[in-house]
């Protein structure tokens, strides 16, 4: 079967280097202050590119919408969000649906030859049986090699059915790997290996949404983390970051899930999770296993600045958004950067804020 030609992924469109990219974004976030853009994962793709001038098509389409009307639509945001942005996982999961629909039909088609195949051979069989049973069988040799051809023809469509299936799992496999990779470019942070932004907002929506008891959100901040790169550069800052993104995967509980939601700055949700002490565990051991991190100049192999990380850290109550549940559990990480850093602090429950 004919591959289609694979349109880039999201991180094939996106190959620069934090450098690179902070520049970019620099240049980004102007245009969409001037315009008065809300400030999401989506819009910040849309002028990311703009800024690169990679898509001239977008770029000419991003300018008129911002001369004809006051405000950026939402529904024209996502459109183009959807038509230069994540286009290459939205054509391939097209193309591996139509892989998916010949593979089915070929497989259909070798099952009805061979079902075709099986009653040919049973009337083959019937025939040469009731043949021998006459009395006298002038013409032996002729009903004996019918039959042989018979089986003989069934064995080869039986073994011909067998090869195909075991071609299409393989192409399945394939395509099920295919949709996999597709599926974590579009939730996992490239750099940290946790989920994004985008999908930890999606995800602590529905949640909330459930109405699940025992829900909190842990926030943390790694402390002077811009210092870190302005003293011993990106890529040594990059570093720490994956090693933050490591503990975050190797010590997660059971059902929790964690996100980079920007920058140096992380969220889990926490299920099962029915009082603050629980969250303050959580985040201590965390904050502990991060100030133990030592990392090295790979060059000189000297061991730089210890690493540190604020947190703070919220309940989920009955009515609570995604919104309102990120502003408490970030004031509360506010208050541990303002008492001096490296510490964890909860944040008041609705009815202490309202007392």
């Amino acid at each position: 079967m004919n591959q289609p030609t694979r349109a880039p992924s999201i991180i094939e469109m996106f190959p620069e280097d934090t450098r690179e990219s902070a520049a970019l974004l620099k240049q980004a976030v102007p245009l969409m202050m001037r315009h008065d853009i809300p400030p999401n994962p989506m819009h910040y793709a849309l002028w990311y590119t703009y800024s690169k001038g990679t898509e001239p098509e977008l770029t000419r389409r991003l300018d008129k919408i911002t001369k004809d009307f006051d405000s950026f639509p939402t529904e024209t945001a996502a459109k183009l969000f959807r038509d230069y942005i994540i286009r290459g996982e939205l054509e391939e999961a097209r193309a591996g649906q139509q892989q998916i629909i010949e593979l089915v039909d070929d497989i259909e088609s070798d099952v009805s030859l061979s079902v075709q195949g099986g009653r040919n051979y049973q009337i083959s069989l019937e025939q040469g049986l009731a043949a021998l049973q006459e009395p006298f069988v002038d013409d032996l040799p002729n009903v004996l090699n019918d039959l042989q051809q018979s089986t003989q023809q069934m064995h080869d469509q039986q073994e011909k059915f067998l090869y195909r299936l075991r071609a299409a799992q393989d192409e399945i496999q394939h395509l099920r790997s295919q949709l996999e990779r597709a599926h974590l470019a579009a939730t996992l942070d490239s750099l940290t290996q946790v989920f994004n932004r985008h999908a930890f907002t999606r995800l602590l929506e529905q949640a909330l949404n459930k109405g699940h008891p025992g829900l909190a959100l842990v926030m943390l901040d790694i402390d002077h983390f811009k210092q870190f790169n302005d003293q011993y550069g990106h890529p040594l800052g990059d570093r720490v970051l994956q090693h933050v993104g490591q503990l975050l995967r190797d010590l997660l509980p059971p059902r929790a899930m964690a996100a980079r939601y920007g920058g140096e700055e992380f969220c889990i949700i926490l299920r099962e999770c029915h009082d603050l002490a629980s969250a303050h565990a959580f985040a201590e051991q965390l904050r502990i296993k991060i100030q133990s991190l030592r990392i090295k100049a790979r060059r000189t192999d000297q061991i730089l600045d210890s690493i540190t990380a604020s947190f703070g850290f919220a309940l989920a109550e009955a009515g609570d958004t995604v919104e309102s549940l990120l502003t408490r559990a970030d004031d509360a990480l506010y208050q541990a950067k303002r008492n001096g850093r490296n510490q964890a602090r909860p944040s008041p429950t609705k009815a202490e804020l309202s007392a």
